[in-house]
């Protein structure tokens, strides 16, 4: 059985990055385990950097991802756990393999100054390795790195990687407050959660051989690791929010579609086989994500890049641009109208559906702005191959076809536009473009036919007569 776990910091709103490792977890979980579990960890152990608020953030992003761990309304928390870690530092110190530091931030800060100095890697010197202290007030507890020693890590994304220990330092496993270190606390958490398989960023890379020798020292057994490479900027360097390191909610702000998010995500390291692009099936999604379009085990860890990824908006917003394309019109009715936090009509949901918008927010508003009474030069209402005379005689003749118009529904409609065309010997041009822009205002916009529909006929009618006034 396979067990996987997200333990992210409740430092803030949990970005791109951490969701990403989240969703691989879930993911390898379950397609990779008839009964594969996903477990989440809230590791508060930093509390200098402790957001409260923060725990309920990470929980809603996952639930609005349908990233869902079999756990999330009571997720283990390691500041509860604080017994059981000290308890586990004071048995390795005993077992002479963790010793007590009373070492200084004065002397701490000379021993580097002095390696900076002989150009040597920043390390703890080992003064107290062998002193036995006591412990008392203002003590930590390091973990004592065997000497000489070669650790090797079969990773399932970099292969076979080996470590040399006299470059690994006697790392601090709990701190002077009581609180552990990140290195301990989760050792000993995804032991006691049955933890198979770590899915982390590649930034944990360097501190595995320590995780490893821990859970040897504890005589716990050492799951799988797997780091997924780092997510650059479109231009290869450090993400920032310019290119999209913002907080995972933010996306929803802006009005994308979780499931394109989705997609969008799993493609940032990891390639399908078939090289394909679009891997959410939304009828699947909107049931339950974890009933994915994947297979029972295609998705594997050897199909994760050890290059970096990219992040490029430009192909989130392909995405997004799909899925909301491929909405009904009933769930486009229902999105937008809760971005815009007003109604809108089928009609208006029918315009939004013909497609060329990339977020909700934009969907939003453009309704709002067509519901607004457009402003435009009345030279604009003549196409450029028409006359004045011709574009007055066919708004009118419109204007006054429409008003008797019992049933408002596309046919009806597209009977009148003909019948004005062929009667008045006009051409399309001197009265399909004037009614655009009578309904728009704009040069570039859905046909009036369409404009017509969402408008609805008090609204439409109403614009047209304004046109006819300016000519």
């Amino acid at each position: 059985m396979v067990i996987t776990r997200f333990a992210p910091s409740p430092t803030g709103d949990p970005h791109i990055g951490n969701i990403r490792s989240a969703l691989f977890a879930y993911l390898f979980a379950k397609t990779n385990s008839e009964y594969g579990e996903f477990l989440l960890r809230i590791e508060d152990t930093d509390r200098a950097r402790h957001n409260e608020k923060s725990v309920e953030v990470i929980k809603y992003a996952l639930e609005w991802l349908d990233i869902y761990p079999a756990n999330l309304h009571k997720p283990m928390v390691q500041s509860e756990r604080l017994p059981i870690y000290k308890e586990v530092a004071l048995k390795l110190v005993k077992e002479e393999k963790a010793y007590v530091c009373n070492c200084s931030k004065e002397r701490l800060e000379q021993v580097r100054e002095n390696q900076k100095a002989k150009k040597l890697p920043p390390m703890y010197d080992k003064h107290c390795r062998n002193l036995n202290l006591p412990l008392e007030d203002g003590c930590v507890m390091r973990m004592k790195i065997p000497e000489n020693r070669k650790i090797e890590l079969d990773d399932l994304v970099r292969g076979h990687v080996e470590f040399d220990s006299k470059t690994i330092d006697d790392q601090i496993i709990l701190k002077s407050d009581g609180f552990p270190t990140y290195h301990l606390a989760h050792v000993v958490d995804d032991d006691a959660m049955k933890i198979t398989h770590v899915i982390r960023a590649e930034e944990w890379l360097s501190s595995t051989p320590k995780h490893i020798l821990l859970n040897e020292m504890l005589g716990y057994k050492t799951p799988l690791y797997a780091h997924l490479p780092v997510i650059l900027s479109p231009a290869g360097g450090k993400l920032s929010k310019r290119d999209g390191a913002v907080g995972i909610l933010e996306y929803k702000k802006m009005g994308y579609l979780p499931e394109a998010l989705i997609n969008f995500m799993i493609l940032l390291g990891w390639s399908p086989k078939d090289e394909s692009e679009i891997l959410i099936d939304q009828d699947e999604y909107a049931l339950k994500f974890n009933r994915t379009a994947f297979l029972p085990g295609e998705f594997k860890l050897e199909y994760v890049n050890k290059a970096p990824a990219v992040f490029d908006i430009k192909k989130l917003n392909h995405f997004n641009e799909i899925f909301l394309k491929n909405k009904t019109v009933g769930q486009l009715k229902d999105l937008v109208s809760d971005y815009g936090n007003f109604e809108v009509s089928t009609s208006e949901a029918e315009l939004l559906k013909r497609g060329g918008f990339i977020t909700l927010v934009e969907m939003a508003d453009y309704i709002s702005k067509l519901r607004q009474t457009p402003e435009y030069e009345p030279e604009m209402l003549v196409f450029k191959k028409s006359t004045p005379a011709n574009t007055k005689i066919g708004l009118s003749a419109v204007s006054t076809r429409l008003s008797e118009l019992n049933s408002w529904d596309e046919t009806e409609i597209q009977k009148i536009f003909g019948g004005v065309v062929s009667e008045n010997s006009l051409s399309n041009g001197d009265v399909f473009w004037p009614v655009r822009v009578a309904l728009s205002g704009e040069e570039k916009s859905p046909s009036p036919i369409e404009l017509l529909l969402a408008l609805g006929k008090e609204e439409s009618n109403k614009r047209i007569k304004k046109a006819l006034e300016l000519l």
